[in-house]
């Protein structure tokens, strides 16, 4: 019987890292470690190696980040602490160990002006702190680990933590009327199966390093996102479509950010799930 891949998931108790949780037992060849926050710090060179050096991970999934994006425009220290500084300790010390590094970015990292999908050889043009910080963070893990896998997401919702379905569906239990804004254009991305296509890829014996796209197949609003929630669950309450200038917030955000994800295909044979499926898989456990 092989031995198991030991898999480091640092940001373990985070929405993505519950995700993780969820998925493990799908890959009885790994033998999954989840560090929080509390649990690890990801600023502390010395931390990140006590921890690698004591736990031996084959494989270090960067689940931890700074995500709150309204908040990085007065916060930009912290959001860079633990979206560029942090991505650097821990690439830095996966590549003196020989440890495979996957790290997940954002599509925060465009600028929205295209209106194609995008691919990742497209320009990254952040319009916001926290895009700004994400797009360094992926730089940092290239320039200290050339061997590093970046993984850049969109709209990620699950049944844990704080998300968009999450919010939708408070809000409509509660309201009659509800807008939300219909000129942002992304794809939905259930956290569950990024938490799969990253698994399959720790675990690839064919490991090729790089960026890499990963969402459900879009691309659509965030009102029509909100109107299917709306459907699937039934709810009685009227979702209004608003413009994006209807509903200020501090951070901008880019018009159109859906993306092109045949390149994990091709690498990794990962295949793209249709989020109307996801979606029910999600709201049917909420």
């Amino acid at each position: 019987m092989s031995p198991k891949t030991t898999i480091l998931v640092t940001g373990g108790n985070g929405q993505l890292g519950r995700c993780f949780q969820d998925v493990v037992a799908n890959y009885p060849t790994a033998e999954c470690i989840f560090l929080s926050k509390m649990q690890l710090d990801v600023c502390s060179p010395t931390a990140i190696m006590g921890a690698m050096q004591h736990l031996r991970p084959q494989v270090c999934i960067n689940a931890a980040a700074y995500t709150a994006v309204d908040m990085a425009e007065t916060d930009s220290t912290m959001a860079n602490e633990l979206n560029a500084n942090a991505v650097a300790n821990i690439a830095t010390v996966c590549n003196a160990m020989k440890i495979r590094f996957i790290h997940i970015s954002t599509d925060y990292v465009f600028d929205g002006a295209k209106n194609s999908l995008y691919t990742e050889e497209d320009d990254a043009k952040p319009l916001s702190v926290y895009g700004e910080t994400k797009l360094k963070g992926e730089q940092l893990a290239m320039q200290n680990n050339p061997d590093s896998a970046i993984v850049r997401t969109s709209w990620v919702y699950s049944p844990h933590g704080t998300n968009f379905v999450k919010t939708m569906v408070r809000l409509m239990h509660s309201r009659p009327t509800i807008g939300v804004v219909n000129d942002q254009v992304g794809c939905p991305t259930y956290g569950v199966d990024l938490a799969h296509a990253i698994m399959q890829m720790a675990l690839s014996t064919n490991w090729q390093p790089g960026i890499f796209h990963y969402s459900n197949t879009g691309p659509i609003s965030w009102w029509q996102f909100a109107q299917a929630i709306q459907q699937i669950r039934q709810f009685n309450c009227q979702v209004n479509g608003i413009p994006t200038s209807a509903y200020p917030t501090a951070a901008r955000r880019p018009a159109f950010t859906a993306f092109d994800c045949s390149k994990i295909g091709r690498v990794y044979g990962i295949r793209q799930i249709p989020w109307q499926d996801s979606l029910n898989k999600c709201l049917a456990l909420l």
